[in-house]
């Protein structure tokens, strides 16, 4: 009986042992993994840093400044292209109630229109399309 329990608790730390260590190269793979992944996203953040800076030269305004001056036949403005503010049409008018706008119009000479909800009770009074 006491060799058979040798035998049983011998294998149970074998495999106990073998489960460990398989654990543990796991983890190492997963650790190797995750190095990797580390040096690609510091790659990638480098590649990003380095198209910023190259758009940035290729933005900057000399750069541009030259390459209309050799690309583009442009005229120098003239004074009788500049323009004041009152010279600028007027900003169109939108009814901000238009329903509102409807029911006048359909009740203009008519009897004030009552809601409904209060027997009597006029619709209150709108307020002019250009007030505040």
């Amino acid at each position: 009986m006491m060799r058979l329990l040798n035998i049983v608790v011998l294998a149970a730390l074998v495999s106990a042992a073998a489960y460990v260590y398989s654990i543990k190269y796991e983890a190492a793979r997963h650790a190797g993994q995750v190095a990797k992944l580390q040096l690609e996203i510091k790659q990638e953040r480098e590649a990003i840093a380095e198209l910023k800076a190259r758009w940035a030269q290729l933005n900057s305004p000399d750069r541009l400044q030259a390459l209309a001056e050799k690309h583009l036949r442009l005229r120098p403005l003239a004074i009788n292209q500049l323009h004041d503010l009152a010279g600028l049409p007027d900003k169109p008018v939108i009814d901000p109630d238009p329903i509102g706008s409807m029911l006048e119009a359909l009740g203009s000479g008519a009897d004030p229109v009552t809601t409904g909800s209060v027997p009597g009770m006029p619709l209150p009074q709108r307020r002019p399309a250009g007030g505040r």
